[in-house]
C-alpha cells in the first residue's frame, strides 16, 4: 500500500508539472496565475491556500467570449479528437475537448472503476443508455472493451427491447443510472425475465447509488446482483469508485485528481471528515485541464490509510439546496425518504415560489394510504409538513439519463 507521504509527493510533482503547462500554454489560466508568487507551491496545503479556484460560471463566460469551446486548452485545437458536453441540468452546458492521450488516460480510470467492481473478460455488459453527448457512457463502454468483456450498446432501444437483449445475450453486468436500473427491473418483471444472469449493476450519473434507501431498492430489484457506485463529471472525467469494502463510500482516483473539500460560503478548507464542497484539480487530463475546480458536489471527505474517501458518496449539490420554512432541504434527502417506500413507483417534487415563503409538494405513483404514510415520514425525518398527493401509475415522467424530478413554479415575490 502506498503511504500518504509518497502519495502527496507524487501529487505535488504532478501538480508542479501541470502548473508549468498552464502558465506557458493555457490562455484561460495564464492571466489567473500571473500574480501568484512564488509561482510553485511548496506543499499541497500551500497550493490550497494561495492558488485561485475555478468556477463553472467562469468557464461558461469564457466559452461565450471564445466560442464554441472556450480558451481553457493547453494544446492547439487541431490536436483534439473528441468533443463532449455537460448535461446542463444546473446551468448552461459546457463543451469539453480531449486529445487521444487525455482520452486514453480517462479510459484507464474507468478501467480501474470496472476492475474494482469485479468486471472480467468473461462478462457480458449491457450499457443501457443512449450514446449522446455526455462523457461517461462512452468511456465506460471503451473501458469494458479494454478489459476484454463482450460490450453490448443499448442506445436507440426501448426498455422492452433492452430487457429482451439482456435476456437473449445472458447479460452479466448492467451499466446505467440508478433511476433507470429501477425502471428496467420493473420492465423485466413484467416481461417475465428473472434477471438471474445479472451479477453486477454498475450505476453512475446520479447520487442514488450511495443513498442507503436507494441501494436497498436496487438490491431488491436485482436480487442476484451486486450494486457498485461511481461518480464523475464531463469537465473532469471519472472521479471515484465505490469502496469494495464499504458499500456507499466512494474512493477518489488520486492518480488523476487532487481533491479538496471547502466551505462553500467562506471558501476555506473544512476539517477532515466534515461536510464541504468537493474541489478537484485534474492531474492527468492535461490537454483541457482544470485547476481547483468547484464541482458543486457536497461531500464528507475523510483521509484514510488507503486514500481519500467520500463517506456516503455525493450528499447533494450546493446549488440544489432550498430553504423551506427555515429548513435546509436537499433533493437527496427527499429521495432517501421516498425510496424507503417500495410501493412508490415514481415521484415528482414541486417547489412553489409564488408565495413569500417557498413550499414543497410531492406527487407519488402510489395509493392514498402510502402517500399519507410518506407525508408522516417526511415530517418525522425532515421536520417539515410536505403535502403528498397520490397519482395513478404511469402518470409521471420516466428518465433514462439524469432524472429531473424537481420542478419550480413561479419566483419569490
Amino acid at each position: 500500500m502506498t503511504s500518504a507521504v509518497s502519495r502527496d509527493a507524487a501529487a505535488l510533482a504532478a501538480l508542479r508539472g501541470l502548473l508549468v503547462e498552464l502558465r506557458d500554454k493555457n490562455p484561460f489560466y495564464i492571466p489567473r496565475l500571473r500574480d501568484v508568487s512564488p509561482p510553485m507551491p511548496s506543499s499541497l496545503a500551500d497550493f490550497a491556500a494561495r492558488f485561485p479556484l475555478t468556477s463553472k460560471a467562469e468557464l461558461v463566460a469564457d466559452a461565450v467570449a471564445h466560442p464554441p469551446y472556450g480558451s481553457a486548452r493547453s494544446e492547439p485545437l487541431a490536436r483534439f479528437t473528441r468533443c463532449h458536453q455537460t448535461s446542463g441540468t444546473t446551468g448552461t452546458p459546457l463543451r469539453w475537448l480531449d486529445t487521444p492521450e487525455s482520452w486514453s488516460g480517462m479510459t484507464d480510470d474507468w478501467v480501474e472503476v470496472l476492475r474494482q467492481a469485479g468486471v472480467t473478460s468473461s462478462d457480458r455488459m449491457l450499457f443501457a443508455f443512449s450514446f449522446g453527448p455526455f462523457l461517461g457512457f462512452w468511456l465506460a463502454f471503451e473501458a469494458g472493451l479494454r478489459l476484454g468483456a463482450l460490450c453490448i450498446p443499448g442506445g436507440g432501444m426501448s426498455s422492452a427491447q433492452r430487457v429482451r437483449v439482456a435476456e437473449e445475450n445472458g447479460v452479466t453486468v448492467l451499466c446505467c443510472t440508478p433511476t433507470y436500473a429501477l425502471h428496467l427491473a420493473r420492465e423485466a418483471d413484467e416481461a417475465g425475465w428473472d434477471k438471474g444472469t445479472v451479477r453486477l449493476v454498475v450505476v453512475a450519473g446520479e447520487p442514488g447509488g450511495s443513498i442507503p434507501s436507494v441501494r436497498a431498492r436496487l438490491q431488491q430489484a436485482w436480487p442476484a446482483a451486486r450494486l457498485f457506485d461511481h461518480h464523475g463529471m464531463t469537465e473532469v472525467g471519472p472521479v471515484t469508485h465505490e469502496d469494495p469494502r464499504q458499500p456507499g463510500h466512494l474512493v477518489v482516483l488520486e492518480r488523476s485528481f487532487l481533491a479538496e473539500s471547502i466551505d462553500p460560503v467562506t471558501l476555506q478548507p473544512v476539517a477532515d471528515g466534515t461536510q464541504g464542497e468537493l474541489v478537484l484539480t485534474t492531474l492527468r487530463r492535461r490537454a483541457c485541464p482544470l485547476l481547483r475546480y468547484r464541482t458543486g458536489d457536497l461531500v464528507q471527505m475523510r483521509r484514510t490509510a488507503s486514500g481519500q474517501v467520500l463517506e456516503g458518496g455525493i450528499l447533494g449539490r450546493v446549488d440544489d439546496m432550498v430553504i423551506v420554512r427555515g429548513v435546509n432541504v436537499y433533493p437527496s434527502a427527499i429521495e432517501s425518504v421516498v425510496r424507503a417506500f417500495p410501493e412508490v413507483e415514481e415521484f415528482q417534487v414541486t417547489l412553489d415560489k409564488t408565495t413569500p415563503l417557498a413550499e414543497l409538494e410531492l406527487e407519488v405513483e402510489a395509493v392514498e394510504a402510502v402517500a399519507e404514510a410518506l407525508a408522516e415520514r417526511l415530517q418525522r425525518d425532515l421536520g417539515l409538513r410536505i403535502p403528498v398527493q397520490a397519482v395513478k401509475q404511469g402518470t409521471l415522467p420516466r428518465f433514462e439519463l439524469k432524472a429531473r424530478r424537481w420542478r419550480t413554479v413561479g419566483s419569490a415575490p
